[in-house]
């Protein structure tokens, strides 16, 4: 016999992937017809569950990836547990609707199983806010973490599914892949057991989920522009720049990249910068921090979501040690200077037009770089407050609060998300804060406008139910003693080892 292999084993990771899929479009169908209390029940204690140990993963996080502050991911790990449910607890997207003017009878019809992707930048709070949504909208969810943020991923989507399973969701609503990797993602991004991708990440990564072939919500890059109208609190637009682009960091993609005012009023926002824990860079200071951040391979990212004075050292400036963010001085802002650029750590650009005409022509040409995202506005002039949103290519512009926070919804009324659509203008499915109601579409029964309709005698109990214990689900978890694998991929490796020993002999 031929001693060389004779058994083409699959990839185990793979294996134990796509098994969890298996067991998702289990519990998805099992699920989807739970009545909204009973929604509500496993969502509060998922909630609660992450609420507990929000501290616990932001610290896991910031010591598996290096990225971030402790204290500002908690704020976001716990922004996605009550607050988000509070937020949707109202939303039934489990009843029927019916409206009597129009004849038209609405039936909620949940995705099904969702394939969700959570970026190195924010980990647990991308699987807490993604695990949320899917319980709102009836959907079982498999999550697949970047790789630098695995351990940290994977325990706190077991610690919120374990949470779920015991308030009465079925086994597998909610799991994660422990070892992810790019050739994984894309196959299964393409499975066909898949029915919506949820794709939040680098571009690379978003445009694939748009190309798997299955439909998929995916959201790109930021690059937020704030302009300062010499209308503003000066202080306090200081004070909302400051604290956000030192938040965690600034490793959301909602933070603002530059700084916009007039130039008459540029001494004033410099000044309020600098007293807000600024470092307000000199010539020098700009030409060495883009030196520092920009290689011959791009962005350096070494400096995503290290601290001011961290990435002031590396660069060779000196700055005081309480400075909480640094801001580079590029003079006139019609120049094609890198330092426009996004930049995921607290390195804010300062320009100043001459006007706001030129004002707003730059922050049009600097937003299209991040377009559809996200932009703020600090003034109390109403006029230029609409011609600069009329103009920006964005479809968030946050008003005298910090763009951070704001267009996340967490310092606004906008729905909170860690998914911030940028629609058309971002070649992106959706333009709206993703919610729950965005894995759920709807069945209009229609009735004719001149035809008799009874809608009152139509039985719609059928449709959702107060759930029994769940029934056994069947093993498809891999053993830990050999690669799992499937019906039909056991029966082509039986297939190939028996010809192979026929043709030994």
């Amino acid at each position: 016999m031929d001693g060389g292999a004779l058994l083409s084993v699959p990839d185990r990771d793979l294996s134990a992937a796509r098994m969890k899929v298996s067991r998702a479009a289990w519990a998805a169908k099992y699920y989807r017809t739970f009545d909204h209390d009973a929604v509500l029940r496993i969502a509060e204690a998922v909630a609660k569950a992450g609420n507990e140990k929000a501290a616990d993963y932001a610290d896991w996080a910031v010591r598996e990836t290096g990225y971030g502050v402790v204290e500002h991911k908690t704020i976001k790990n716990r922004l996605c547990t009550h607050d988000l449910l509070d937020y949707y607890r109202d939303l039934d997207l489990t009843a029927p609707r019916v409206d009597h003017d129009r004849k038209i009878i609405e039936i909620p019809k949940p995705a099904g199983v969702v394939f969700a992707l959570a970026p190195v930048t924010n980990p647990v709070a991308t699987v807490y806010y993604k695990a949320m949504l899917a319980i709102l909208s009836r959907n079982a969810i498999v999550l697949s973490p970047h790789p630098f943020a695995k351990a940290c991923s994977a325990d706190a989507a077991r610690h919120l599914a374990a949470a779920a399973e015991a308030a009465g969701a079925p086994s597998g609503l909610i799991q994660c892949v422990e070892e992810p990797s790019v050739p994984l993602v894309k196959d299964i991004m393409a499975s066909d057991k898949i029915n919506v991708i949820m794709a939040t990440g680098g571009n690379a990564m978003v445009r694939a989920a748009y190309s798997s072939g299955n439909p998929a919500l995916g959201v790109g890059s930021g690059n937020a522009v704030a302009y300062v109208d010499p209308s503003a609190n000066v202080d306090a637009a200081a004070k909302c720049l400051v604290d956000s682009k030192s938040f965690d960091n600034a490793i959301l993609c909602t933070n603002e990249s530059i700084v916009l005012t007039l130039e008459e009023n540029r001494g004033n926002v410099e000044r309020a910068l600098r007293t807000a824990g600024a470092h307000i860079c000199n010539d020098a200071d700009t030409d060495r921090l883009r030196d520092y951040l920009w290689t011959g391979k791009g962005f350096n990212t070494e400096a995503i979501g290290k601290s001011a004075t961290w990435i002031a050292d590396k660069a060779g400036i000196r700055v005081n040690p309480a400075t909480r963010i640094l801001v580079p001085v590029v003079p006139r802002p019609g120049q094609d200077d890198l330092l426009f650029q996004e930049k995921l750590c607290p390195v804010l650009t300062l320009t100043a037009a001459v006007d706001f005409q030129q004002a707003i022509t730059f922050a049009k040409h600097c937003a299209t770089r991040g377009a559809g995202h996200s932009a703020a506005f600090h003034g109390t002039d109403n006029a230029r407050l609409v011609a600069y949103s009329q103009a920006m290519p964005v479809y968030r512009v946050v008003v005298n609060v910090p763009c951070s926070q704001g267009a996340a919804g967490f310092s606004t009324y906008l729905p909170p998300s860690f998914m911030i659509g940028t629609g058309y203008a971002g070649r992106s499915s959706v333009g709206e804060n993703v919610g729950p109601q965005h894995l759920v579409h709807w069945t209009r029964i229609a009735f004719g406008r001149d035809v008799p309709a009874d809608l009152d005698g139509i039985d719609l109990s059928g449709t959702m139910h107060t759930p029994a214990p769940a029934p056994t689900q069947p093993q498809l978890q891999p053993t830990a003693s050999a690669p799992a694998v499937d019906k039909d991929e056991l029966r082509q490796l039986i297939l190939q080892e028996l010809r192979s020993l026929r043709g030994s002999t």
